[in-house]
């Protein structure tokens, strides 16, 4: 992606690759341009000379010095400035997937790095500092809903929908500790009061390494005493009902019922 960009972008040091273009350099979720060609976004700052290239599209703003970072030697717009200008587009529901993906805390041995690319403290800021802004609105609307510990856009959905369908909201890759004080697996989703876990299935649960895992994790919660329920991408059809249809039944058979909120326990040292 920078070989791509950095002929189109490399205009002045004050001009900083933003929108959708700094959403990909960043590795944050985001809707993908289909059927046009491939168009990168720049934003300009005010007072700076006009700018007109082909295939670059320029958003006249403010930019302040501290809302641009660098992606392998090239100007973007940081984590937090690059989610406040994309709630430009994005509906409510994707603005919090990303913000999701902000915040989250990294896994140091997966991806090299162990702190989030940026606090909701950064987001909040940008919300306060950028008066006026278009898609504002959604920006406050979508903070509200941002949580630490989601590891995917799909998690995000689906714990979206399950508290939209009056459920308790479910607590995020939390391990389970077991009375004897060891630490188990995260589930991706969970509900400790109901010793029930949620875990999101993507394509690659096909491959024959996941399924062993896949498989000795249900041995797991088996023997921990907890309720696993999986849900694939084919049970977030039609807004995640059949996922959260599921989810109901389990919360169900484990007490739950409608009116009633999820105590979140405190969790044991580890």
């Amino acid at each position: 992606m920078s070989g791509r960009v950095r002929p189109f972008i490399e205009v002045n040091e004050r001009c900083a690759a933003s929108h959708l273009t700094a959403a990909e350099l960043l590795v944050l979720p985001r809707r993908q341009q289909k059927g046009t060609p491939e168009m990168f976004h720049v934003i300009r700052p005010e007072g700076e000379a006009h700018l007109n290239r082909p295939h670059v599209i320029v958003h006249r703003m403010k930019l302040f010095s501290d809302e641009v970072t660098t992606v392998e030697g090239i100007p973007v717009t940081t984590p937090e400035r690059t989610w406040l200008d994309m709630a430009e587009t994005l509906s409510v529901d994707q603005l919090v997937a990303m913000g999701d993906s902000c915040v989250r805390i990294p896994r140091a041995a997966l991806e090299g790095r162990d702190m989030p690319l940026c606090s909701m403290a950064d987001l909040q800021r940008m919300i306060h500092r950028h008066k006026g802004k278009r898609g504002l609105r959604k920006a406050k609307e979508a903070i509200k809903l941002i949580r630490v510990g989601s590891d995917s856009p799909q998690e995000t959905l689906l714990r979206l929908a399950i508290v939209r369908a009056g459920l308790p909201e479910p607590e995020l890759n939390v391990p389970i500790i077991s009375e004897d004080g060891r630490r188990h697996h995260e589930p991706d989703l969970s509900y400790r009061k109901y010793r029930i876990g949620i875990e999101y299935e993507g394509e690659h649960h096909g491959e024959e390494g996941q399924v062993v895992r896949d498989i000795a994790r249900s041995e797991g919660y088996q023997g921990l005493g907890w309720t696993e329920v999986r849900v694939s991408k084919r049970h977030m059809l039609n807004d995640a009902k059949p996922a959260v249809a599921k989810i109901r039944m389990a919360l169900i058979g484990a007490g739950w019922r409608k009116g009633q909120q999820a105590t979140i326990a405190p969790q044991p040292p580890f």
